[in-house]
């Protein structure tokens, strides 16, 4: 028999939990439907995002590279099955709901405009006097009314679990465990909520919590990863960084003469499996200690019980602290996020100016938004592009880029 790796890997899967969210007790969908006979609702929610439009734009969406810059680079979709992956990995080993913290792990980027976040900040400006942009809200937008695939009903009318957990996935929106960093609840939200409550002042459930932390440890290593690939940075930069140099000199001891590239993926690799080992082991202590009976109680409890120790957290945030300085703010990827928000705020104007300029099946809609309606409908349209069809629209509409 397998002996378990770093506690965490198991040979099957274990009994859910009494605080895991139990399909069968699902609070339903705002439009009924018929349940299926094959699939819980969770996995019948997993399969909608799949399908949908907005997934697959994904594939073209920017995480940090502009998709043209290489092959190999992480875009908005391969982070997304990564982030997938981390989720179900930790859910299964604490008995949560795997199909739920799967389903949001692949919605919770749905919302993100072109050029990353660039195109959001660029959003956010030329947003500012019609509510502003924020990709959370947007996510919600996508999920509740922008796809447009069943005759009965706007959205993909996912489970209400599954909309909570994308809305809260990183904690409570108001009340008194907000951040207050985050500032006011967007009024996409504010709205939504105003006729079908999430609950916004409370924790999500315990698979969104997974799935926030699971975002977390995949775009940090994928980061390093495409960042050493790029050559923003080198190896031996690494050293000093807590977390990763630790895991690197472990590598380059065990394996001296390892070529760069398998070097590289080795130590992404044992940097993963320690963050998810840390995830599993705190989250176990913290469901121990508050002993929550339901899903609910999670909810109602005073603090996340999925996350980080604090020494790994500590290491987290200073590898952060080092893609920031040495990758994201490195002049090669300042100079695409600079272009990336012009192309964002000229095709923001343009449209908004010449409502015509909008493809066919937008202009009936902008033909019949008032002067408060129309700069959401641009800042939709333009939310779901991906970076190519941005940059072409840019070409179409002013003959360059």
């Amino acid at each position: 028999m397998s002996r378990p790796m770093n506690g965490v890997s198991r040979i099957g899967t274990p009994p859910p939990a009494a605080y895991a969210c139990d399909p069968a007790a699902s609070r339903g969908r705002l439009h009924r439907e018929p349940e299926s006979e094959t699939r819980t609702p969770f996995q019948r929610d997993r399969d909608r995002i799949l399908h949908s439009t907005a997934f697959r734009r994904l594939k073209h969406k920017t995480q940090v590279f502009v998709y043209h810059e290489g092959d190999h680079y992480r875009t908005r979709l391969t982070h997304s099955l990564e982030v997938a992956q981390i989720a179900r990995t930790i859910a299964r080993t604490l008995g949560l709901n795997e199909d739920l913290a799967e389903t949001l792990a692949l919605a919770h980027d749905l919302g993100h405009p072109p050029f990353g976040h660039a195109g959001e900040e660029a959003l956010d400006e030329v947003m500012a006097a019609h509510g502003g942009f924020d990709h959370n809200a947007q996510t919600l937008r996508v999920l509740t009314g922008l796809e447009r695939r069943y005759a009965a009903f706007d959205g993909l009318n996912l489970t209400w679990e599954t909309l909570e957990g994308t809305v809260k996935h990183n904690g409570p929106l108001t009340g008194p465990h907000a951040n207050p960093a985050r500032g006011p609840v967007h009024q996409t939200l504010a709205d939504y909520v105003a006729g079908h409550d999430l609950e916004l002042s409370t924790f999500a459930g315990a698979e969104a919590q997974v799935a926030a932390v699971a975002d977390d440890i995949a775009y940090n290593n994928h980061d390093v990863d495409d960042g050493l690939r790029a050559g923003l940075f080198d190896l031996a930069d690494l050293g000093d960084v807590p977390l990763a140099g630790p895991a690197l000199a472990e590598v380059q001891a065990a394996y001296p003469a390892l070529e760069r590239s398998r070097t590289v993926h080795e130590t992404i690799r044992r940097l993963i499996s320690l963050m998810i080992a840390d995830v599993v082991a705190e989250s176990r202590s913290r469901l121990d200690a508050a002993a929550p009976r339901s899903a609910d109680a999670v909810r109602r409890n005073g603090r996340a019980l999925v996350g980080m120790s604090a020494d790994v957290a500590e290491g987290d945030r200073a590898l952060k602290e080092f893609l920031f300085a040495n990758m994201y703010r490195h002049d090669k990827v300042n100079e695409m996020s600079d272009r990336g928000r012009r192309v964002v705020a000229g095709i923001f104007a343009e449209y908004l100016a010449k409502p015509e300029s909008l493809p066919e099946e937008w202009r009936g809609s902008a033909r019949g938004s008032g002067p408060a309606e129309l700069p959401r409908l641009v800042c939709d349209f333009i939310a779901g592009m991906t970076d190519r069809y941005a940059l072409s629209e840019h070409r179409r509409l002013f003959g360059s880029e």
